[in-house]
Parts: C-alpha cells; sequence; structure tokens
C-alpha cells in the first residue's frame, strides 16, 4: 500500500497540527499522500476533491470523529477502499484509534499485520407513486421521524414483503450492527457484534410498550410506507442527510451490494471499547 488517501474533519486545526509532521514521515518512508482540498488548503498545498480520493489511493486514513468516517465510508465503499479512523472527535467507536497512538498503529497497518473488517451497509430507496425519487447507502442507521411538534405517525412495515405490523411511534430505526451502538441503542435496541450479517429494527418511543426491537436476517428487504396524513416526516441518513417523506410514500431498505472495509488495530478489544465508551461497571 503505497498510495495513501487523508480525509479530514473540517473547521478544526487539530488535523492540520497532526498532517504537518505526518505528511513528511509518509514521504520519509516513500508513500505518496492525497489530502482533501479544504485540509489541503489550510497547509498552502495542493488538495484533491474528497469524491477522487478513494480512486486515488489503496487505504484511506481519517482523521475526525464517527460523523467524518460515516461519511467518508458512504463516499468510499463502493471502491473496496480499506479506511482507518483516527479519533479526534467525541465518542469514537469505528474511529477506533486515538491519537496518541498514530504512528505505532500505522507501522503495523502499512506493513499489513492488522485485520480489515467488513461491514453490512443498507440501500435505502424512497418511491413516491411507484416513481424512484431519491435512493441513499448508509452504514449506521436509516431513521424515519416526525417532527418536534408533529403527532404520532403510522409506519406500515413489511419483511420480505410480509406484514409485520403498524408501528404507531415518533419514528422507526433501521439500523446496521456497526450502527447499533448509536440512535438505536438509545432508543431501547440490542447492541450486535459489528460483523454480523444482521439488521436491527427499532422504533422510536412507540405508542404500544409492546413494540420491541426485532433482530433480522442481512438479507431482508424491509418495506414502511407512510400513512399519516402529515408532511413533517423525514428520512435521516447517518444522521448527516435528510430528505422529506409525504403520505403513502414507500421506503425500501435492503442489504448495500458492497460492504464497509474498516482497518483494525491488531490489538483492538472490542468488548474493551465497549466498557470504555458506554462507562461499563463504573458507579
Amino acid at each position: 500500500m503505497n498510495r495513501i488517501g487523508i480525509i479530514c474533519k473540517a473547521g478544526i486545526p487539530k488535523p492540520a497540527e497532526i498532517l504537518k509532521e505526518l505528511l513528511p514521515w509518509f514521504k520519509q518512508k516513500g508513500y505518496e499522500t492525497f489530502v482533501d482540498s479544504e485540509t489541503a488548503s489550510t497547509l498552502n498545498m495542493n488538495g484533491f476533491p474528497r469524491s477522487e480520493i478513494a480512486s486515488l489511493s489503496e487505504i484511506i486514513i481519517v482523521l475526525g470523529g464517527d460523523g467524518t468516517m460515516l461519511s467518508t465510508c458512504r463516499l468510499v465503499a463502493d471502491k473496496g477502499v480499506p479506511v482507518l479512523g483516527i479519533n479526534i472527535g467525541g465518542l469514537g467507536f469505528i474511529t477506533e484509534v486515538q491519537s496518541d497512538k498514530l504512528y505505532e498503529i500505522l507501522e503495523k497497518i502499512l506493513s499489513g499485520e492488522c485485520p480489515i473488517e467488513e461491514r453490512l451497509m443498507l440501500t435505502t430507496q424512497v418511491r413516491r407513486l411507484g416513481e424512484l425519487i431519491a435512493e441513499y447507502i448508509v452504514l449506521n442507521e436509516v431513521v424515519i421521524n416526525k417532527a418536534a411538534l408533529a403527532r404520532i405517525i403510522d409506519l406500515e412495515t413489511y419483511v420480505n414483503h410480509n406484514y409485520v405490523t403498524t408501528f404507531k411511534a415518533d419514528g422507526l430505526i433501521i439500523s446496521t450492527p456497526t450502527g447499533s451502538t448509536a440512535y438505536s441503542l438509545s432508543a431501547g435496541g440490542p447492541i450486535l457484534y459489528p460483523t454480523l450479517d444482521n439488521i436491527i429494527i427499532t422504533p422510536i418511543c412507540p405508542h404500544t410498550l409492546t413494540n420491541r426491537a426485532m433482530v433480522i436476517p442481512g438479507d431482508s428487504i424491509i418495506e414502511i410506507i407512510l400513512r399519516s396524513p402529515t408532511e413533517r416526516v423525514y428520512l435521516t441518513m447517518d444522521g448527516q442527510v435528510g430528505f422529506s417523506v409525504m403520505q403513502n410514500d414507500v421506503i425500501e431498505v435492503s442489504r448495500a451490494p458492497f460492504k464497509t472495509r474498516l482497518l483494525i488495530p491488531c490489538d483492538r478489544d472490542y468488548f474493551k471499547i465497549l466498557r470504555t465508551k458506554l462507562k461499563w461497571g463504573e458507579r
């Protein structure tokens, strides 16, 4: 792996500070680097559009938090380029490497010592009057929810064309195992090991308390029809991309044709991450 793409969280100075030492380190070792344009401009060097970096690189390093990581994975997953997340943000479930261990981990990654994990992604399509009007790819979750002052909404739900129920709730979360520790968890969903091939359906504040999260096979096709007569319902992808949904729109969620490939530190202990990030065992 001689060509390395670098994508950074925008609007904060720390990535540029790290790159001032990291880029010469790469150059000394004979690696070619491709830095995103916005970050490169802060270093007075030539950069590359984020949309082109995946085609130029053999691996991509993300300097940021989980939000930067999610947007990067959506951008590059169809190219099959593995991604390494360096956490300089907050919680950091998928940006697993701390910046103080950057060089130690990079030595092992670049020598091929560390594994690559493949993570399930989801394709989301929205149909209105039978016509496809929107399509998205997500790594964490698809969320259908109402505006703050809207009433409970009715979400008629099918799995593999079999009727499940009509959820009367504030919304519904369709999550991957990677996203199980995000919004789905806060809504009462289970934690799934991130490499599992499953999908989670989690209602948000359901009117019927016996409506609980469900775990279904990863090859399932989920169809959700908004039956409520309101326009104040939104579809949100990975908490970053939004789309307004109307009555009788059909939202179809299924496994994407490709997976996110994450470079994993050799000594990574997923359960230690859970204990640390979720503060298990603390009083």
